[in-house]
């Protein structure tokens, strides 16, 4: 059979690992198709760079579109990123009944309804594995493995700047901005990394699987969304003495009243699997109610772990382009016609355990205020300890049992006016993930 001609959007780091492993495993990933699996011509801003890198055999240039328009090219993978230009050069594609690959987060979190409402209507694939979580096959496992299931819950560390910084402030004792500079430096974070640091990165990663797990519509406008630039060193350490380490979790639920989804830094007891992801590794904790949870672990960014993502996606589309649209897995692993309208609820309404730690004057009568206070709110306190600081002053840490966010709100707003309170207070989300 002829080799299936594909169309590059993008040389960079990820581009450049498909074209490595296409090279490298050329014959492996043949035998595996069915037929080889070869790049035909690549879109990029440098054609100079480009062609160094492919050789003379490749057509090279700059116009994404002409790709997307090409008769000869069987499968577009989008690995340009943005939601401008790539959005078009897929949508046109997809226009003319190619198949497309892309590892774009960001796109289809925003534009993902659009985008497989187009594909589906065409009779095209529109595959996304290395768009969540690198080079773990969490898209697959959930849309195909886990298909006996209803997903109660997932969560997720999907972000692996974010959980390199909190990994090196626990074990360094260093603040934030010092360990930012230095993923920086080893190149875990961008020099504008605002996307991973207040969690935006996570969020559309998070609002991919939500879909696929509930059969959902892409909503990524209802995430909750808190980052970690906030996050003192001091709360790390209290955390530990507590049996709890600091992760920052994409996590999504199923709720009588509708579904969570949220990401947010959160205490995780130290026993369980995803309190030991380290460094900048990534894992998704996935609870069905037939299978019970899995964990699903490796590298989460990165060009050859990216890379294998793609062309793993590349080789699904090779087998599947012939078989007829109406068989195969749907893009968001449930039916186009059986979608949910189940709602996503509110942070206020979201109920979880919450870590709180206040500085306060060190006088009697202190403690009963604040409990006062959190009663009337409808807050249980599961634990509380003390820590002196300074001569006159104690900083105040309550563990609570499950409560509604919104009342903790309430809660908060009323602490803040007392007259013995000396600083913000941190709240912070506790997972008993199990």
């Amino acid at each position: 059979m002829k080799p299936i001609r594909v169309g590059l959007l993008g040389l960079g780091v990820v581009g450049g690992g498909v074209w490595t492993v296409l090279a490298q495993n050329g014959g492996e990933i043949a035998r595996r198709a069915g037929r080889r699996i070869e790049v035909a011509a690549v879109a990029v801003r440098d054609v100079a760079k480009a062609r160094a890198l492919v050789g003379p055999d490749v057509t090279v240039t700059t116009d994404g579109m002409a790709l997307a328009r090409d008769p000869d090219i069987d499968i577009i993978v989008e690995l340009m990123g943005g939601d401008t230009v790539a959005r078009d050069c897929i949508l046109e594609a997809i226009a003319q009944g190619k198949h497309v690959v892309t590892a774009n987060k960001a796109l289809l979190a925003v534009h993902g309804n659009e985008i497989f409402a187009a594909a589906q209507a065409r009779g095209v694939m529109v595959a996304f594995e290395a768009a969540v979580a690198g080079g773990i096959p969490i898209i697959k496992a959930i849309r195909e493995g886990l298909t006996a299931n209803r997903i109660q819950w997932l969560a997720g560390i999907i972000n692996g700047t974010t959980n390199f910084i909190l990994s090196e402030m626990r074990q360094r004792g260093l603040p934030f901005d010092a360990v930012l500079a230095e993923a920086q430096r080893l190149g875990y974070a961008e020099a504008d990394p605002t996307f991973d640091i207040e969690g935006v990165d996570a969020a559309h990663k998070l609002t991919l699987l939500a879909s696929l797990a509930f059969g959902i519509p892409v909503q990524f406008d209802k995430a909750y969304i808190e980052g970690i630039s906030r996050l003192a060193s001091e709360d790390i350490v209290h955390a530990e003495r507590l049996g709890y380490r600091i992760k920052l979790l994409g996590i999504t639920r199923r709720r009588p009243e509708g579904i969570e989804l949220r990401v947010h830094p959160a205490l995780v007891p130290d026993h369980c699997l995803l309190a030991n992801v380290e460094g900048a590794m990534n894992a998704v904790l996935v609870r069905g109610d037939a299978v019970g949870p899995s964990l699903y672990y490796g590298q989460g960014a990165g060009a050859l772990p990216t890379a294998s993502a793609v062309v793993a996606d590349l080789v699904d589309v090779t087998r599947l382009q012939m078989a007829d649209p109406e068989h195969r897995v749907p893009h968001l692993a449930f039916q186009p016609d059986a979608m949910a309208d189940i709602p996503v609820l509110p942070m206020a309404d979201v109920r979880t355990c919450f870590y709180l730690r206040l500085r306060v004057d060190d006088r009697p009568g202190v403690l009963a205020d604040l409990a006062r206070v959190l009663s009337d709110a409808g807050i249980s306190v599961g634990s509380m300890f003390q820590q002196p600081h300074g001569e006159h002053q104690a900083d105040i840490i309550f563990l609570t049992h499950e409560a509604r966010e919104g009342d903790v709100d309430q809660a908060l707003r009323a602490i803040h006016g007392l007259p013995f309170v000396r600083s913000d207070v941190t709240r912070l989300r506790v997972e008993n993930i199990t």
